[in-house]
């Protein structure tokens, strides 16, 4: 067995946004709209981006996202302006990107394997599947999954498929039940308040041109073939690839209900920050790097100081005092503690990050800081 292919390193930062999630109040009327009761007081996400960030102009249409939770859903709502609003895929589970869509990415335990995707256009129609890994780490996609009760519901401020229609935007409500999602689940159950799972949005949006009254997809001239469609997201990658799980966002169960008069009675700290996700991001960098040196050396090194050289150097890389490196011909493990020694954090070559508790002191490797 060969060492896995490289890893393209996002170019960003790693500032992943973050969400509080309320608990929901009643019950949708499952219209579509986002002006009713339910959603009237859920708080918006920031403003979609560009799938790369500040690498990348700002969207020209705004998509912005709510979500609420109770003891049977986790619920979804998204609205996109938009002045071309069209949809021609009819069939579940066909490829819903080929339309304009919205999307939903959700790693409940946040390992970045055995994760969500789900894919909905302006007809409603819908492509839910099940990742066993990324694409980087030849994990196959399991199609034929479907989330069993899921509940959706389109609105059209304007009219499907008419280029001369007032059109205005699209919104969408979506429910997953919880039963469905904790399959990938720590401990297979719903989140409990005050627990996080990474979740991004992203927004697929075509060029296109009104040819006999309907809409087509612009065409690059040299090719022939389509232009490029715009991803746009709620927590940038820094990559395009919405397969990059430890990019995506923080949405953080809270147990009080969102109502006009909401006031969170405890600080909710974005999770980003703690030491744990900052060490998971430390192994993560460096796996980016030992995929790419085995792509130079056709081995994975097991010397810290010749992957602090190899890649993206533009920002700082902090390891870990303490740092294990266990590597085979085609095989690799990185393993560091945390700062009380009451955990340690490993990552592998397919991308698999998990924690485990110990008070076992890893191995000692080479430390330091990397410019």
């Amino acid at each position: 067995m060969n060492p896995l292919s490289p890893v393209p390193e996002p170019k960003l930062a790693f500032q992943p946004k973050h969400y509080v999630c309320r608990r929901a109040v009643g019950q949708s009327d499952w219209s579509g709209r986002l002006d009713q009761p339910f959603w009237q007081h859920a708080e918006w996400t920031d403003e979609f981006v560009d799938i790369e960030g500040h690498l990348r102009p700002h969207p020209t249409k705004q998509t912005r996202v709510k979500m609420l939770w109770d003891d049977d859903y986790f619920y979804i709502a998204a609205e996109m302006l938009e002045n071309e609003i069209w949809a021609y895929q009819t069939e579940r589970d066909s490829v819903i990107f080929y339309d304009n869509d919205f999307e939903i990415f959700i790693d409940p335990d946040g390992d970045s394997h055995q994760y969500y995707e789900f894919e909905i256009n302006a007809l409603g129609t819908v492509w839910d599947l099940l990742l066993v890994k990324p694409y980087r780490d030849e994990g196959p996609p399991i199609n034929g999954w479907d989330i069993s009760g899921l509940k959706t519901a389109v609105h059209i401020d304007g009219q499907l498929n008419q280029p001369n229609a007032d059109n205005r935007m699209w919104s969408v409500e979506i429910a997953m039940p919880w039963r469905s999602l904790q399959e990938c689940a720590s401990d297979k159950r719903p989140p409990l308040a005050g627990e996080y799972w990474r979740v991004n949005f992203s927004r697929v949006e075509w060029q296109v041109d009104v040819v006999d009254g309907q809409y087509v997809k612009r065409s690059d001239p040299a090719t022939g073939k389509p232009l490029p469609e715009d991803n746009w997201v709620w927590s940038p990658q820094g990559v395009v690839n919405m397969h990059y799980p430890e990019m995506w966002g923080y949405v953080i169960f809270d147990d009080e209900a969102v109502t006009q008069t909401t006031v969170s009675s405890h600080t909710i700290h974005a999770p980003q920050q703690n030491e744990l996700e900052q060490l998971k991001w430390t192994l993560r960098r460096l796996y980016y790097k030992q995929r790419l040196y085995a792509e130079q050396h056709g081995v994975y090194s097991n010397d810290i100081q010749s992957l602090l050289t190899i890649g993206d150097t533009s920002f700082p890389l902090l390891v870990p005092s303490q740092l294990s490196i266990q590597t085979t011909t085609s095989l690799f493990q990185l393993s560091a503690s945390m700062r009380d020694h009451q955990m340690l954090v490993c990552i592998r070559q397919d991308g698999l990050i998990w924690q485990e508790h110990t008070k076992q002191h890893p191995t000692t490797g080479t430390g330091g800081n990397a410019q």
